[in-house]
Protein backbone atom coordinates (compact mmCIF):
# COMPACT_ATOMS: atom_id res chain seq x y z
CA UNK A 1 0.00 0.00 0.00
CA UNK A 2 1.60 3.46 -0.96
CA UNK A 3 0.87 6.90 1.15
CA UNK A 4 -1.56 7.71 -1.58
CA UNK A 5 -3.56 4.29 -1.36
CA UNK A 6 -3.46 4.99 2.33
CA UNK A 7 -4.77 8.46 2.47
CA UNK A 8 -7.92 7.17 0.05
CA UNK A 9 -8.35 4.53 2.64
CA UNK A 10 -8.69 6.87 5.65
CA UNK A 11 -10.77 8.90 3.86
CA UNK A 12 -13.51 6.32 3.37
CA UNK A 13 -12.89 5.43 7.23
CA UNK A 14 -14.27 8.82 8.19
CA UNK A 15 -17.53 9.86 8.13
CA UNK A 16 -18.20 12.88 6.25
CA UNK A 17 -20.72 14.43 8.16
CA UNK A 18 -18.40 14.36 11.39
CA UNK A 19 -15.38 15.86 9.90
CA UNK A 20 -14.71 19.08 11.52
CA UNK A 21 -17.24 18.25 14.46
CA UNK A 22 -16.63 17.07 18.04
CA UNK A 23 -19.54 15.19 19.29
CA UNK A 24 -20.22 16.18 22.97
CA UNK A 25 -19.90 12.43 23.71
CA UNK A 26 -16.45 12.85 22.36
CA UNK A 27 -14.67 13.64 25.42
CA UNK A 28 -15.77 10.17 27.26
CA UNK A 29 -15.25 8.12 24.51
CA UNK A 30 -12.63 6.38 22.99
CA UNK A 31 -11.48 8.00 19.79
CA UNK A 32 -8.99 7.27 17.31
CA UNK A 33 -7.75 9.64 13.98
CA UNK A 34 -5.10 9.38 11.26
CA UNK A 35 -2.05 11.93 12.12
CA UNK A 36 -1.17 12.71 8.45
CA UNK A 37 -1.68 16.43 8.71
CA UNK A 38 1.74 15.87 11.58
CA UNK A 39 5.05 15.67 9.59
CA UNK A 40 8.17 14.12 10.53
CA UNK A 41 12.01 14.34 9.93
CA UNK A 42 14.67 11.65 10.47
CA UNK A 43 18.52 12.48 11.97
CA UNK A 44 20.54 9.83 11.38
CA UNK A 45 24.54 9.05 11.52
CA UNK A 46 27.05 9.17 14.24
CA UNK A 47 27.12 12.79 14.87
CA UNK A 48 23.44 13.24 14.80
CA UNK A 49 22.47 13.19 18.56
CA UNK A 50 25.65 16.27 18.90
CA UNK A 51 24.59 17.73 16.30
CA UNK A 52 20.60 18.58 17.26
CA UNK A 53 22.27 18.90 20.95
CA UNK A 54 23.54 21.97 19.61
CA UNK A 55 20.18 23.13 17.83
CA UNK A 56 16.97 22.63 20.12
CA UNK A 57 16.09 23.82 24.10
CA UNK A 58 16.67 20.25 25.37
CA UNK A 59 18.40 17.87 26.21
CA UNK A 60 18.56 15.33 23.43
CA UNK A 61 20.86 12.81 25.29
CA UNK A 62 17.93 11.98 27.36
CA UNK A 63 15.98 10.62 24.80
CA UNK A 64 17.11 6.48 25.19
CA UNK A 65 14.62 5.00 22.95
CA UNK A 66 12.28 4.58 26.03
CA UNK A 67 10.80 8.38 26.39
CA UNK A 68 10.08 11.58 24.40
CA UNK A 69 9.82 14.88 25.12
CA UNK A 70 9.06 18.53 23.38
CA UNK A 71 11.52 20.89 22.63
CA UNK A 72 11.85 24.34 21.09
CA UNK A 73 13.65 25.44 17.83
CA UNK A 74 14.93 29.25 17.75
CA UNK A 75 16.45 31.46 16.08
CA UNK A 76 19.68 33.07 17.35
CA UNK A 77 17.33 35.93 18.90
CA UNK A 78 15.35 33.04 20.87
CA UNK A 79 12.68 33.74 18.49
CA UNK A 80 10.63 29.59 17.79
CA UNK A 81 10.99 28.67 14.67
CA UNK A 82 9.13 25.04 15.79
CA UNK A 83 7.84 23.26 18.37
CA UNK A 84 9.38 19.41 18.21
CA UNK A 85 8.10 16.22 19.53
CA UNK A 86 11.03 14.29 19.49
CA UNK A 87 12.02 11.05 20.53
CA UNK A 88 14.88 8.40 19.02
CA UNK A 89 13.98 5.12 17.81
CA UNK A 90 16.35 2.31 16.27
CA UNK A 91 19.28 4.64 16.66
CA UNK A 92 17.33 7.04 14.60
CA UNK A 93 15.94 10.56 16.07
CA UNK A 94 12.69 12.03 14.88
CA UNK A 95 11.33 15.57 15.39
CA UNK A 96 7.47 15.60 14.59
CA UNK A 97 5.87 18.98 14.09
CA UNK A 98 3.52 20.27 11.20
CA UNK A 99 3.76 19.18 8.22
CA UNK A 100 3.76 22.82 6.91
CA UNK A 101 6.95 23.02 8.28
CA UNK A 102 8.51 20.02 7.39
CA UNK A 103 10.56 21.58 4.27
CA UNK A 104 11.61 25.21 5.81
CA UNK A 105 12.98 23.21 9.09
CA UNK A 106 14.53 20.43 6.87
CA UNK A 107 16.45 22.93 5.07
CA UNK A 108 17.57 25.40 7.88
CA UNK A 109 18.49 22.32 9.98
CA UNK A 110 21.01 21.06 6.81
CA UNK A 111 22.90 24.58 6.67
CA UNK A 112 24.15 23.79 9.94
CA UNK A 113 26.02 20.09 9.33
CA UNK A 114 28.82 21.28 7.59
CA UNK A 115 31.01 18.39 7.92
CA UNK A 116 29.16 16.40 10.85
CA UNK A 117 28.19 12.74 9.44
CA UNK A 118 23.94 13.65 9.83
CA UNK A 119 21.42 12.85 7.40
CA UNK A 120 18.29 14.69 7.69
CA UNK A 121 15.45 13.27 5.99
CA UNK A 122 11.49 14.06 5.29
CA UNK A 123 10.10 10.54 6.46
CA UNK A 124 6.28 11.82 7.04
CA UNK A 125 4.94 9.35 4.43
CA UNK A 126 6.63 6.14 4.99
CA UNK A 127 6.27 6.49 9.16
CA UNK A 128 2.05 6.26 9.44
CA UNK A 129 0.58 7.90 12.75
CA UNK A 130 -1.93 6.95 13.98
CA UNK A 131 -3.91 8.95 17.68
CA UNK A 132 -5.78 6.90 20.08
CA UNK A 133 -7.67 8.60 23.19
CA UNK A 134 -10.05 7.59 26.24
CA UNK A 135 -10.91 6.21 29.20
CA UNK A 136 -10.70 2.92 27.32
CA UNK A 137 -7.64 3.50 24.93
CA UNK A 138 -5.36 1.18 26.65
CA UNK A 139 -7.69 -1.44 27.07
CA UNK A 140 -7.54 -1.53 23.27
CA UNK A 141 -4.51 -1.13 22.11
CA UNK A 142 -3.69 -4.23 24.51
CA UNK A 143 -5.62 -6.18 21.74
CA UNK A 144 -2.75 -5.09 19.40
CA UNK A 145 0.29 -4.53 20.84
CA UNK A 146 2.62 -6.58 23.62
CA UNK A 147 3.34 -3.64 25.92
CA UNK A 148 1.28 -0.44 26.65
CA UNK A 149 2.79 2.43 28.21
CA UNK A 150 1.64 3.38 31.53
CA UNK A 151 3.81 6.94 31.90
CA UNK A 152 3.19 10.30 29.99
CA UNK A 153 6.11 10.74 27.31
CA UNK A 154 6.83 6.55 27.71
CA UNK A 155 8.03 4.77 24.47
CA UNK A 156 7.46 1.69 23.67
CA UNK A 157 9.11 -0.08 20.76
CA UNK A 158 7.46 -3.31 19.24
CA UNK A 159 7.85 -5.71 16.29
CA UNK A 160 4.59 -3.92 14.66
CA UNK A 161 5.61 -0.18 15.49
CA UNK A 162 6.05 2.06 18.40
CA UNK A 163 3.67 2.83 21.22
CA UNK A 164 3.88 6.94 22.74
CA UNK A 165 1.95 7.91 25.40
CA UNK A 166 0.81 11.43 25.57
CA UNK A 167 -0.94 13.55 28.32
CA UNK A 168 -4.40 13.91 28.93
CA UNK A 169 -6.78 13.31 31.69
CA UNK A 170 -7.55 10.18 30.02
CA UNK A 171 -5.58 8.31 28.10
CA UNK A 172 -4.05 9.69 25.25
CA UNK A 173 -1.51 7.63 22.81
CA UNK A 174 -0.10 8.06 19.37
CA UNK A 175 0.82 4.57 17.30
CA UNK A 176 4.18 5.00 15.18
CA UNK A 177 4.43 1.93 12.15
CA UNK A 178 4.74 1.20 8.44
CA UNK A 179 2.98 1.18 5.64
CA UNK A 180 2.19 -2.58 6.10
CA UNK A 181 1.06 -2.71 9.08
CA UNK A 182 -0.97 0.59 9.51
CA UNK A 183 -3.88 -1.06 7.84
CA UNK A 184 -4.39 -3.96 10.24
CA UNK A 185 -3.94 -1.37 13.25
CA UNK A 186 -6.48 0.67 11.72
CA UNK A 187 -9.01 -2.00 10.75
CA UNK A 188 -8.59 -3.27 14.62
CA UNK A 189 -9.31 -0.30 16.08
CA UNK A 190 -11.91 1.44 14.35
CA UNK A 191 -13.94 -1.92 14.91
CA UNK A 192 -14.43 -0.23 18.21
CA UNK A 193 -13.58 3.29 18.51
CA UNK A 194 -14.79 6.19 16.84
CA UNK A 195 -13.00 7.47 13.85
CA UNK A 196 -12.52 11.13 14.03
CA UNK A 197 -10.40 13.59 11.82
CA UNK A 198 -7.58 16.05 13.00
CA UNK A 199 -9.66 18.14 14.64
CA UNK A 200 -10.16 16.16 17.42
CA UNK A 201 -6.98 15.84 17.93
CA UNK A 202 -6.31 19.26 17.56
CA UNK A 203 -8.52 20.01 20.61
CA UNK A 204 -6.64 16.90 22.75
CA UNK A 205 -3.78 19.33 22.67
CA UNK A 206 -4.98 22.06 23.25
CA UNK A 207 -7.02 20.80 26.50
CA UNK A 208 -3.53 18.67 26.92
CA UNK A 209 -2.07 22.33 27.35
CA UNK A 210 0.26 21.70 24.32
CA UNK A 211 1.68 24.79 22.36
CA UNK A 212 2.75 24.66 18.84
CA UNK A 213 4.40 27.13 15.71
CA UNK A 214 2.74 27.13 12.91
CA UNK A 215 4.17 29.22 9.70
CA UNK A 216 2.25 32.22 10.89
CA UNK A 217 3.66 32.23 14.21
CA UNK A 218 7.04 31.37 13.41
CA UNK A 219 9.56 33.85 15.19
CA UNK A 220 6.22 35.43 17.50
CA UNK A 221 7.54 34.03 20.39
CA UNK A 222 10.07 33.10 22.99
CA UNK A 223 9.70 29.07 24.62
CA UNK A 224 8.56 30.79 27.82
CA UNK A 225 5.51 32.43 26.03
CA UNK A 226 4.45 29.45 24.79
CA UNK A 227 5.01 27.44 28.30
CA UNK A 228 7.65 25.14 27.08
CA UNK A 229 9.71 25.48 30.15
CA UNK A 230 6.15 23.72 31.52
CA UNK A 231 5.64 21.43 29.53
CA UNK A 232 9.34 20.28 30.21
CA UNK A 233 10.38 21.40 26.96
CA UNK A 234 13.61 23.31 27.66
CA UNK A 235 16.72 22.19 30.10
CA UNK A 236 18.65 24.58 31.32
CA UNK A 237 21.58 22.89 32.44
CA UNK A 238 22.83 21.07 29.00
CA UNK A 239 24.57 23.75 27.55
CA UNK A 240 24.72 25.94 24.08
CA UNK A 241 22.41 25.87 21.59
CA UNK A 242 21.19 28.33 19.00
CA UNK A 243 19.00 31.25 21.01
CA UNK A 244 20.37 29.77 24.44
CA UNK A 245 21.43 33.07 25.63
CA UNK A 246 18.18 34.72 25.02
CA UNK A 247 16.01 31.78 26.76
CA UNK A 248 18.50 31.66 29.89
CA UNK A 249 18.36 35.10 30.51
CA UNK A 250 14.50 35.46 30.77
CA UNK A 251 14.41 32.37 32.76
CA UNK A 252 17.23 33.64 35.33
CA UNK A 253 16.15 36.62 35.59
CA UNK A 254 12.87 36.21 35.95
CA UNK A 255 11.24 38.25 33.55
CA UNK A 256 8.22 36.02 31.90
CA UNK A 257 5.63 38.62 30.83
CA UNK A 258 3.67 36.72 28.52
CA UNK A 259 2.57 33.19 28.99
CA UNK A 260 0.18 31.11 27.09
CA UNK A 261 -3.63 30.40 28.67
CA UNK A 262 -6.92 28.34 27.70
CA UNK A 263 -9.42 29.86 26.32
CA UNK A 264 -12.82 29.83 25.35
CA UNK A 265 -14.29 31.47 22.82
CA UNK A 266 -17.68 32.10 21.33
CA UNK A 267 -17.64 32.67 17.93
CA UNK A 268 -19.20 32.08 14.28
CA UNK A 269 -15.34 31.53 12.59
CA UNK A 270 -13.18 29.45 13.84
CA UNK A 271 -9.78 31.89 14.83
CA UNK A 272 -6.38 31.56 13.12
CA UNK A 273 -3.08 30.93 15.19
CA UNK A 274 -1.67 34.36 15.09
CA UNK A 275 -5.13 36.18 15.37
CA UNK A 276 -4.29 39.16 17.56
CA UNK A 277 -5.93 39.13 21.25
CA UNK A 278 -7.38 42.39 22.14
CA UNK A 279 -8.10 43.88 25.76
CA UNK A 280 -11.01 46.70 26.45
CA UNK A 281 -9.02 49.29 25.17
CA UNK A 282 -8.66 47.12 21.58
CA UNK A 283 -4.82 47.36 22.41
CA UNK A 284 -2.99 43.44 20.83
CA UNK A 285 -1.74 42.04 23.94
CA UNK A 286 -1.55 38.23 22.46
CA UNK A 287 -1.93 36.35 19.83
CA UNK A 288 -4.21 32.93 19.20
CA UNK A 289 -1.71 30.28 19.40
CA UNK A 290 -4.02 27.01 18.23
CA UNK A 291 -7.71 26.94 18.07
CA UNK A 292 -10.01 23.69 17.48
CA UNK A 293 -14.04 23.23 17.86
CA UNK A 294 -15.56 22.86 21.05
CA UNK A 295 -17.91 20.11 21.90
CA UNK A 296 -20.46 22.39 23.20
CA UNK A 297 -19.90 25.37 20.47
CA UNK A 298 -17.71 27.14 20.03
CA UNK A 299 -13.76 26.82 19.75
CA UNK A 300 -11.25 26.15 22.39
CA UNK A 301 -8.10 27.82 22.27
CA UNK A 302 -4.57 28.12 23.64
CA UNK A 303 -3.63 32.23 23.14
CA UNK A 304 -0.28 33.46 24.08
CA UNK A 305 -1.34 36.77 26.09
CA UNK A 306 0.72 39.35 28.66
CA UNK A 307 0.46 38.21 32.17
CA UNK A 308 -1.07 41.56 33.32
CA UNK A 309 -4.02 41.64 31.38
CA UNK A 310 -5.68 38.30 32.04
CA UNK A 311 -7.20 39.04 34.89
CA UNK A 312 -7.60 42.89 34.99
CA UNK A 313 -9.14 43.30 30.89
CA UNK A 314 -11.87 42.06 29.29
CA UNK A 315 -10.13 40.32 26.13
CA UNK A 316 -11.63 39.39 22.72
CA UNK A 317 -10.73 38.07 19.20
CA UNK A 318 -12.67 38.89 16.19
CA UNK A 319 -14.62 40.87 18.24
CA UNK A 320 -16.24 38.10 20.43
CA UNK A 321 -15.23 37.56 24.30
CA UNK A 322 -12.31 35.18 25.21
CA UNK A 323 -13.41 33.39 28.65
CA UNK A 324 -9.85 31.87 30.56
CA UNK A 325 -10.31 28.31 31.67
CA UNK A 326 -7.74 26.11 33.83
CA UNK A 327 -4.97 24.52 32.16
CA UNK A 328 -3.96 20.88 33.17
CA UNK A 329 -0.66 22.55 34.87
CA UNK A 330 0.09 25.50 36.87
CA UNK A 331 1.16 29.03 35.08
Amino acid sequence: MSNQQWQQFIQTSVSPKNAGEISPLLDHETMMCDLSHLGLLQIDGADAFNFLQGQVTNDVKLLNGSTAHYTGYCTPKGRMLAIFLAFSHHDHIHLQMPRELIEAVAKRLKMYVMRSKVVIQDVSDSIIKIGVSGPKAAELLNTLFSKVPQNDYELASLENGALLKLPSKHGRFEIFTDINHAQTIWNTLSSLATVADASHWEWLEIHAGIPDVVLATQEEFVPQMLNLDLIGGINFKKGCYTGQEIVARTHYLGSIKRRTYLAHLDHPTQPNPGDNILNAANEAVGKVVRSAVAPNGGYDLLAEIRCENVNNSQLSTGGYALTIQSLPYTL
